[in-house]
């Protein structure tokens, strides 16, 4: 059985959630990871709230935390189903819109390779669960989805704090972000506005 890490280990690891979070942003990802100056969104706090309360149904897997330092990755799998010796990921979210995103298959695509790493046998499927829908979606895990979670990764392990990244290109992503007040995206297209050319953020002032 594998030591437990060490605080220096695992930040040389990646957690998977973080996949989610570049995705949406790495503007974004960035001031959560070097000034943590967004504390804890709201929907993040509902969010665990409705784990919680689903950990506690049926007799499901819940909650068990994988790492592979092969992938640089780790992270908790949300539940974990088994069926015919076949173990499959769910990824739980909430979800007011009833849709799931690109940056959601990409964090499930991490939960898939973790398992499979652990179980050292392909996890080729996962399903990602709305709770305002109450409903599961199949999503298929395909090269592209793996080739994506490896670059994201290694984006991540590159950053530093003195390299901040460039504005969202979609500034509909700005309007409920917690960061925006250290982000300033609005007021660095007024004041200085070639740091924000190219990213839309010239067409809303």
């Amino acid at each position: 059985m594998k030591s437990p890490p060490t605080v220096g280990q695992r930040d040389e690891l990646v957690h998977v959630s973080a996949l989610n979070e570049f995705v949406y942003c790495p503007r974004r990802f960035y001031y959560q990871r070097y000034h943590d100056e967004i504390g804890t969104p709201y929907e993040l706090v509902d969010g665990r709230s409705k784990h919680q309360n689903q950990s506690s149904r049926g007799g499901w897997i819940t909650e068990r935390y994988f790492r592979a330092d092969e992938l640089k990755l780790h992270g908790k799998i949300d539940l974990i189903e088994s069926g015919d010796e076949v173990f499959t990921p769910v990824e739980r979210k909430r979800s007011e819109s009833g849709q799931y995103y690109p940056s959601d298959e990409v964090q499930l695509t991490g939960y898939c390779m973790l398992l499979e790493a652990a179980l050292n046998e392909p996890v080729n499927v996962g399903y990602i669960y709305l709770y305002s829908t109450d409903t599961r979606h199949a999503i298929r895990i395909t090269k592209q989805h793996r080739e994506t979670v490896h670059k994201i990764v290694s984006k991540i392990l590159e950053m530093t704090v003195d390299n901040q990244p460039p504005f969202t290109d979609n500034p509909k992503k700005c309007e409920a972000c917690s960061a925006r007040e250290y982000c300033m995206p609005e007021e660095t297209a007024r004041l200085e506005p070639e740091k924000a050319a190219g990213t839309g953020w010239e067409d809303q002032i």
